[in-house]
């Protein structure tokens, strides 16, 4: 491979920061229904779609901070932003259209998890 070649181009993982992984792995688990993969010491595992996501503890305190917001694709905005509730999940910011795409509008929803991490849920809802 040339080194023009070379791009990144797939994410294998994302590191999430929070105080308490126990606490931190039972919303992820229970309440927003991720697939727990394993932990280790101090970290615990999840598979979206493919990319991992790690829930750990900062290892320094230049790093312990809130994270980006991760933005997490649903097929019905509506029926998922519902089911958190249930889950008792607290929503943030309801459903709502953000952007007309070329076939469809994007939508979407905004809660926070145990350590206060904002969290993205977004859908394209096709029109009409």
């Amino acid at each position: 491979m040339s080194e023009a070649a070379f791009g990144l181009k797939r994410i294998g993982q994302i590191a999430v920061n929070v105080k308490d992984v126990a606490r931190a792995t039972a919303f992820y688990r229970d309440r927003l229904g991720m697939t727990f993969l394993f932990s280790a010491p101090n970290l615990a595992f999840f598979d979206c779609g493919g990319v991992r996501l790690m829930l750990g503890k900062a290892e320094k305190p230049e790093f312990d901070h809130p994270t980006s917001i991760l933005y997490y694709t649903v097929d019905d905005i509506q029926k998922a932003t519902a089911t958190l509730k249930e889950r008792g999940v607290h929503v943030e910011s309801e459903p709502h259209r953000i952007a007309p795409l070329e076939k469809a509008d994007l939508w979407m929803a905004f809660c926070r998890d145990s350590e206060d991490n904002l969290l993205g849920i977004m859908s394209e809802v096709p029109r009409g």
